[in-house]
């Protein structure tokens, strides 16, 4: 059985699309699922920390890693759906050609926000992107205030508005995100009965049943 890819995407810069990425993949990790991650954005943001956690850890990270560019990623993302549970693709902002192909590969499209009008204006490239690849998407308010305000659900109700499903789970701007990612690790390792690692693991629990 193909195991399922989700290419955490947003065309907007700053969105924590990255950080996203990891942390879902740690939590699908610590659940029991066969996770590989796949780093197409030339920053290379993932792939640092993948050699951080290998410091920490050793060569068993209890994840599978790649960095790959271009042509190559559907090829790649393929064969490791074959051999995992579930794939996490961090695409590139600002790179259309290798975005497509990441949007492409996906069995579902998850698309971080910020409550902002300027991220929400910004984030419809990326949904112009997945509906010309006819991919699922799935909306998820990040780096929420630790007080939810009249912006946040004015945002949920214009997205309501765009035919796209919103996630029930919002994460909120924690720096027990980064602090974690420091040492190579997901909150939901570093700090297990967090709201943050409670967050997370809802949010993935949510992506599985939508997939």
């Amino acid at each position: 059985m193909t195991g399922r890819v989700f290419t955490i995407a947003q065309q907007k810069g700053g969105a924590g699309k990255t950080t996203l990425a990891i942390q879902l993949a740690v939590a699908w990790a610590q659940a029991g699922k066969r996770v590989a991650t796949v780093d197409i954005d030339p920053q290379g943001s993932m792939t640092r920390w993948h050699q951080a956690r290998a410091e920490s850890m050793g060569e068993e990270t209890g994840l599978t890693h790649v960095q790959v560019t271009g042509w190559r990623t559907q090829q790649t993302v393929e064969r490791l759906a074959r051999d995992h549970d579930i794939v996490v693709i961090d695409s590139p902002p600002h790179a259309e050609t290798e975005a497509r192909i990441a949007v492409r590969a996906a069995t579902l499209v998850v698309v971080p926000l910020q409550p902002s009008p300027m991220d929400l204006w910004a984030t419809q490239p990326t949904l112009d992107l997945a509906k010309a690849e006819k991919r699922p998407v799935l909306l998820v308010l990040n780096r929420l205030p630790p007080t939810r305000t009249r912006l946040a659900d004015q945002i949920s109700e214009k997205v309501g508005a765009l035919g796209v499903d919103l996630a029930e789970i919002g994460i909120g701007n924690r720096t027990g995100f980064a602090a974690a990612m420091m040492d190579g690790r997901g909150i939901v390792e570093t700090e297990r009965r967090s709201k943050g690692a409670e967050e997370i693991e809802e949010l993935a629990l949510e992506i599985l049943r939508r997939a």
